[in-house]
């Protein structure tokens, strides 16, 4: 589950279910007629390399690297992994989160209905629920998906439930609640998608999500250690789109955003890459591993590794814009403040031709 989103800590939605059963909900949302991770990359690898290289994606070079560790003291979060050596082949990565734009675009070709779009099936939901547990009401059960509410008061930033809310209607095209609709934000990421959705409009452009290693090793934009995309130096806001002020109270919007912000609107890292720190968490391919957060030996729970961090990232409760910061989250959860990225083999494309849209 996310930092920000929910608390760490929590093990299981069982630990939850008395005071936030609607949170609950939209983490167990069946996924139905979603291609997992593994055909999705048979898909992108059965494309010969004829297509020349996007100007939009970028081509990272093979390498081994220090990946994980890099924070020290307050900075670190629960979830950071160990440094270890890691290696990756040569791969291609989107330059920019996929956009509102894009999405719609997948949408109208395929008809794909986004997990928070449909309605939440009451025999999947009731496995993860005490044995008992009286069934929901269809109301209850309806499409929806968590949307942030700034609190008027303080509260404490270790229960979630004081900004996050769900909210029936909430979905891709109304980010912000049924009310709402995307106009205006064609070039902001897309929200409120589930690692299914993710994986999804990956195969339909056939790439991938990219591996947690690869999404570092792109991030790192080349530079080895270092803390940031962009070095070593503190975080401003001409540098990332994050939360400025009082977590969860006051955003005061200093990088001119309090909200996602179109991709792009800040400098890119070494490899052309923009947004890999803020804005919105993004969905990588892999799944947690067994023991990260549990006694050694506990099963390990069906969550998919999100990186980068987001809008809502403040030093005082979540530094997820550090370049190894992780976090995880169900396959089926969606939420205001996670997107992603796509990518691909390297051999998916003819890098010596000339890029397409240039």
């Amino acid at each position: 589950m996310i930092h920000g989103i929910f608390n760490p800590s929590l093990r299981h939605t069982q630990r939850i279910i008395a005071s936030f059963i609607s949170i609950i909900a939209i983490t167990t949302m069946a996924a139905c007629g979603a291609r997992d991770g593994r055909a999705v990359a048979d898909t992108a690898r059965a494309s010969a390399a004829t297509t020349p290289l996007p100007a939009d994606v970028a081509a990272i070079p093979a390498g081994t690297f220090a990946m994980g560790g890099g924070a020290m003291g307050a900075m670190t979060m629960p979830n950071d992994d160990r440094p270890h050596s890691a290696t990756v082949a040569a791969f291609v990565i989107d330059r920019h989160e996929v956009t509102n734009a894009d999405f719609a675009e997948f949408v109208r070709a395929t008809k794909h209905r986004t997990t928070a779009e449909r309605p939440i099936p009451w025999e999947t939901l009731q496995q993860e629920l005490p044995r008992g547990t009286p069934r929901l009401s269809d109301d209850q059960l309806a499409p929806g998906s968590l949307i942030f509410h700034a609190p008027d008061h303080d509260v404490p930033l270790t229960d979630e439930r004081g900004w996050w809310r769900w909210t029936k209607g909430a979905d891709w095209q109304h980010p912000t609640g049924p009310a709402s609709d995307t106009a205006g934000l064609g070039q902001h990421p897309v929200v409120h998608v589930s690692w299914h959705d993710a994986n999804a409009y990956c195969a339909w452009a056939e790439k991938r999500l990219p591996t947690e290693a690869e999404w570092e090793f792109a991030a790192r934009g080349g530079l080895a250690g270092k803390t940031f995309t962009w070095g070593d130096d503190a975080i401003t806001p001409a540098r990332a789109n994050v939360w400025q002020g009082s977590f969860p109270r006051r955003n005061t919007g200093q990088d001119g955003f309090v909200g996602t912000a179109p991709v792009g609107s800040f400098p890119a890292n070494g490899y052309g890459l923009s947004d890999m720190a803020g804005n919105v968490w993004e969905w990588t391919a892999d799944r947690l591993a067994s023991g990260l957060m549990d006694a050694p030996g506990a099963e390990s729970p069906d969550e998919r590794i999100i990186r980068g961090g987001s809008f809502m990232c403040h030093a005082s409760y979540c530094t997820g814009y550090r370049v190894a910061a992780r976090m995880h989250a169900t396959p089926t959860t969606s939420l205001m403040n996670t997107g992603f990225r796509c990518a691909a083999d390297r051999s998916r494309y003819a890098l010596d031709a000339k890029p397409t849209g240039t």
